[in-house]
């Protein structure tokens, strides 16, 4: 019995290492690519609007279809879901490594952030099937985030490395033999498992309207840049957009089985912890790829280099999570959200000292700022905007925030981007340098970094201000 039992022990070790192998996969190549965006840019073509579809485009598919993907992955199946969802993340991850233009990578970028969004929940789906409830639960979950975690930071560091040593296509090739060794050891190792009180309808609908629209948005955002705001195309493009929005929620209020029950936006403190982490990634993922962008455009430093100044970020991160759980049981998730922001938003104000003849200082202060803040209010919302619904929608609305904090990355991005190189545009008819010029859009950015943080800040407290009355 005891060797049946270690054996048992072993193979569900074996299997938690492959979801965490996906995992890690996953996190690593988001940062990966950030470092890897000035390359990427001179040796494709990119405008500087253009590069953000590079990272827009992974997370807006992630995005739009994570909610659908934990369905079919309870109706069809949890390890046939990830299998299929892997094996989308790998061929995707295959034809970004040989893209000769700047479509081809967009368009294999959005099919791996599709293959990621089938993977995630099928993934952490069969983690809670084959572990029982309680301390061995807690602990896989807990490595299943550590590894998360530990992705971000290597990506910064390994990212770096592989553009500077192989090339940028290399950070995606690395992904082709990762994944087909996880998708064999999956039919050998992960159990099949399905929900059967799942229902069989899938809103597909509501999933392809809200992306579309999402699409759409941030395309007619980054076109403000190129054509004005007042242009025929621009206009069309956000109106096309408004119209999926509406369809979307035509759909949801009309389907049998919603992708996302409108009933959800009733609870005040689920719409404001989606609002904060909303507000959190659209602060920070684009100082992130600015800075990066600035350390080798302006300052001329290498990728290696880049990847390393963000460690402080990664590094401030797993510190300010750890610090910001116990906190919030002391003072309260309200306090600690805010306070997480008002912290984010100092660290783009620092951020904004940089010049066109040095920052490294100012970088590095920053990003460590930003990740304490990142971590301190990121557990906070989660907490509260789980606990803010019933225990059999738990999943859905950290879905839901998931969904929020994906959006708030595309958004922020195509919003400061373009803000940066309007910006940037306007000051190279002038007197000012290329450099210069470069250099204050960024600024420009930063300070309206600072500006959505405060944003998320005054949610903080004013939606759990009102929840804690309702």
């Amino acid at each position: 019995m005891e060797v049946v039992g270690h054996a048992k022990v072993e193979r569900k070790g074996a299997a938690l290492i492959v979801l965490c192998m996906a995992q890690f996969v996953d996190v690593l190549d988001v940062n990966a690519v950030i470092v890897a965006l000035h390359s990427i840019g001179q040796d494709l073509g990119f405008s500087q609007t253009g590069l953000q579809w590079v990272v827009s485009a992974y997370v807006l598919f992630f995005a739009g279809f994570l909610l659908l993907s934990g369905r079919v992955a309870d109706l069809w199946g949890r390890r046939r879901t990830f299998v299929a969802g892997l094996a989308v993340f790998t061929a995707a991850s295959l034809c970004c490594g040989l893209s000769v233009s700047p479509g081809m990578l967009v368009v294999s970028r959005a099919f791996q952030g599709l293959g990621a969004a089938i993977t995630a929940p099928a993934a952490l789906s069969i983690i809670t099937t084959i572990f029982a409830e309680g301390r061995e639960r807690d602990r896989a979950v807990a490595a299943w985030t550590a590894v998360a975690a530990g992705g971000g930071a290597a990506g910064l560091l390994l990212g770096g490395f592989i553009t500077d040593v192989l090339g940028w296509e290399w950070i995606f090739f690395v992904n082709v033999p990762l994944g087909a060794v996880g998708i064999a050891l999956s039919h050998v190792l992960l159990p099949e498992s399905r929900d059967p009180a799942a229902s069989g309808r899938l809103d597909l609908l509501g999933a392809g309207t809200v992306t579309s629209g999402l699409v759409l948005l941030v395309l007619g955002l980054t076109r403000i840049e190129e054509a004005g705001f007042g242009s025929s195309r621009t206009l069309a493009t956000l109106g096309l957009a408004a119209a999926f929005f509406g369809a979307f929620v035509f759909v949801e209020r009309h389907a049998a089985d919603p992708l996302v029950p409108l009933g959800l936006f009733r609870l005040r403190g689920l719409v404001g912890a989606a609002l904060v982490a909303f507000a959190l990634t659209a602060a920070t993922a684009p100082v992130g790829v600015l800075v990066t962008l600035y350390l080798q455009n302006t300052l001329g430093y290498s990728a290696s280099i880049a990847g390393l100044a963000g460690l402080p970020f990664s590094l401030c991160v797993i510190a300010g999570s750890m610090m910001g759980g116990r906190i919030s049981e002391r003072i309260g998730g309200r306090v600690t959200m805010s306070s997480g922001l008002t912290v984010v938003a100092a660290s783009a104000l620092v951020t904004a000292g940089i010049t066109a003849e040095g920052g490294v200082a100012y970088v590095l202060a920053g990003a460590a700022l930003c990740g304490l803040g990142l971590g301190f209010a990121s557990v906070a919302s989660t907490a509260r905007g789980t606990s803010a619904v019933e225990g059999g929608k738990r999943g859905l609305a950290s879905g839901l925030m998931n969904t929020s904090a994906q959006v708030g990355t595309a958004l922020g991005l195509a919003v400061l981007l373009t803000l940066a190189a309007t910006r940037t545009a306007a000051l190279s008819d002038g007197a000012e340098s290329a450099a210069e010029a470069l250099v204050a859009g960024y600024r420009l950015a930063f300070l309206a970094a600072a500006g959505v943080a405060s944003l998320g800040v005054t949610a903080a407290l004013y939606f759990f201000r009102r929840a804690k009355k309702s």
